[in-house]
């Protein structure tokens, strides 16, 4: 693969990554504001819905010959697999509400060794020894990110497990993103999941509510959460991930998690401590040894 064509993928993968790396901090300034999870989970996914409908109406519009037939039974499994995408919205922004965002990113990052399992499982074989490696990396640096040895810390349960919830069920996207109707243009694609997305959340709201919707929402938070949450990095990652392979493209989008860490630290005043910046570090050195080998075949 040519190099400038690996760097043009990289940056857009790495654009992408720091759009989702934004959200958090974003979420917990929305709650400060009076605003709920059902609020801002609504708002961002039926933005990005409607964002990601209008494209694809142009797009087909300019150029009605170039239509793709979808196969039968795969708007199902696109709605179904979307599913995921608003779990990981609600699960993610819900643990936000009861941890620090440094915290909450460091869990969902769980999803590195959580998609090991899971195709392990799937494939039926026995990881590498270097993600075997990795993970145990992953889980004793998640020890130290989260800051579990220190005595002072009360580490609400229900965060964690919404944390945890939430790495698992993006674990699923990233699944059903290279599984289900890979033959769709991306902006298409992401319309139906996104429906499916936006179906999640509808039902959450529906049923968790018990006081009017504060439509203001829509435009001081949903408008940039969609922007960066539903629109820009599903884009950047089915554009700059065939141009990366999935070893350079997945060690670039772990760009994720120092990002948020540092607009939380900047708009937030969280602090973390030097044990912390150890754990992280050890979270993103596991993810570039469980994806070197693919990347050096990418290079090469």
């Amino acid at each position: 693969m040519k190099s400038n064509q690996v760097l043009k993928g990289a940056l857009i993968v790495a654009a992408g990554a720091s759009s989702y790396g934004l959200l958090a901090t974003f979420v917990k300034l929305a709650y400060k504001d009076g605003f709920n999870t059902a609020e801002v989970t609504i708002s961002q996914l039926l933005i990005g819905l409607i964002v990601m409908s209008c494209l694809t109406w142009i797009r087909q519009k300019q150029n009605p010959t170039s239509k793709i037939s979808i196969i039968k039974g795969d708007i199902t499994r696109l709605i179904l697999a979307g599913t995921s995408i608003g779990l990981t919205s609600l699960f993610y922004y819900l643990s936000v509400r009861y941890l620090n965002v440094s915290v909450a990113i460091v869990l969902l990052m769980q999803s590195t060794w959580i998609s090991v399992l899971l195709e392990a499982i799937l494939n039926r074989t026995w990881p590498s020894l270097p993600k075997v490696v990795a993970v145990g990396i992953v889980l004793g640096g998640t020890l130290l990110a989260t800051n579990v040895f220190n005595s002072n810390l009360v580490l609400d349960y229900r965060g964690f497990i919404f944390g945890m919830l939430a790495a698992i069920s993006f674990t699923l996207t990233m699944y059903a993103s290279n599984r289900v109707a890979n033959y769709l243009p991306a902006y298409k694609k992401s319309s139906w999941m996104l429906l499916g997305g936006f179906f999640i959340v509808l039902f959450f709201g529906l049923i968790s509510y018990e006081e009017s919707f504060k439509f203001s929402i829509f435009y001081k938070y949903g408008l940039f959460l969609a922007l960066f949450g539903t629109i820009l990095p599903p884009l950047a990652f089915n554009i700059g991930f065939p141009k990366t392979g999935l070893g350079i493209g997945s060690i670039v989008s772990a760009l994720e998690l120092p990002v948020s860490i540092f607009m939380a630290f900047l708009l937030l005043n969280e602090r973390i401590n030097l044990w912390q910046i150890i754990g992280i570090l050890l979270i993103l050195s596991a993810i570039v040894l469980m994806n070197l080998s693919q990347a050096k075949r990418t290079i090469k």
